[in-house]
């Protein structure tokens, strides 16, 4: 448990929020929809960090928010349509998925290892002075337990998080009280992945019928798919040790065969929650023939750690 202080928005309190978010540490902040768990969205520590405090029971995509649209431009592929909604509806309400850029510095956890991103620029002045203060991007998702009523005050942020995050700046009561509309446009279909203030009648003007991805879609949002978050080689669980011409993912101590990798030398789960993505992306390599992955303790954010782990090595389709 850490010490939770709610502080009320001053040039000196912003400051030091920006520092704490700088330093790796969660900051919950308002936005016009509701208040969010901020952390660096370029850290991978620091996302897990925001997994670990949610009791979120997989690792979903996380929004990182950045204060204007040349921010939300370095980080992602905005063709002419992306650009004509961002231009029209940021900041506001509006999330918007698109491919990430090469070399873009969102950590891989922060966007469930997928090659697409959900930016946004909030329009809330608190937010976008922290987010301009801290100089890079602050992914966010709600600020409560996971599957609890959004926060839309400090006062509920603090009901459902006390001891799990630093500083909750108090920026008084939401506007809009209703998660941002999440549009999907990396594909050649725009698709709202989740409704919000801004609707398809809003956004038809601009890029004609919009489709919604409801219970009924194949795909609703990313990480659905069985098969997911999987390397090129096979993913072999459970493993004690490597067979011969596997690499070897350990958790704990690894004394292993050359090239072998440990999720946390020291069993963490919050540090292997952060290394989970990259680390099997490294030993995604020419000339082997598998990866063979250690049990991972079914707790905690290890829940989410096997529910990735078991989607990489589904049978592929």
């Amino acid at each position: 448990m850490i010490e939770t202080r709610v502080l009320n928005p001053t040039d000196a309190t912003l400051y030091e929020a920006a520092a704490t978010l700088a330093a790796g540490e969660l900051v919950a902040f308002p936005t016009e929809t509701v208040y969010g768990l901020g952390g660096d969205a370029t850290s991978d520590r620091a996302v897990a960090k925001i997994f670990e405090a949610k009791a979120r029971p997989s690792f979903n995509p996380l929004i990182s928010h950045v204060p204007d649209l040349d921010a939300a431009f370095t980080l992602g592929n905005f063709n002419k349509r992306a650009r004509a909604v961002a231009e029209t509806f940021w900041p506001g309400p509006m999330t918007l998925v698109v491919q990430r850029r090469e070399n873009c510095p969102i950590s891989l956890l922060a966007s469930a290892g997928l090659d697409t991103i959900a930016i946004r620029v909030p329009a809330h002045p608190l937010a976008a002075e922290l987010l301009r203060t801290v100089g890079r991007p602050i992914a966010a998702p709600s600020a409560n337990p996971s599957g609890r009523v959004s926060p839309t005050t400090a006062e509920h942020v603090l009901a459902g998080l006390a001891g799990k995050v630093s500083i909750i700046l108090d920026g008084g009561p939401c506007s809009v009280g209703l998660e941002s509309t999440v549009l999907d446009l990396s594909g050649e279909a725009p698709t709202i992945l989740r409704p919000g203030a801004v609707t398809a009648e809003m956004l038809e003007p601009l890029l004609g019928s919009v489709a919604a991805a409801g219970a009924s879609a194949k795909i609703a949002a990313p990480g659905m798919l069985e098969s997911h978050y999987a390397p090129a080689l096979p993913v072999r669980l459970n493993a004690e040790t490597a067979e011969e011409g596997e690499l070897f993912l350990g958790f704990g101590e690894v004394s292993g065969p050359d090239g072998a990798e440990t999720l946390s030398a020291a069993g963490d789960l919050t540090e292997a929650a952060a290394r989970l993505f990259s680390l099997l992306r490294a030993l995604d390599r020419p000339g082997a023939i598998g990866i063979a992955v250690a049990p991972i303790p079914e707790t905690g954010l290890g829940v989410a750690i096997n529910d990735r782990l078991r989607r990489a090595a589904a049978p592929r389709a």
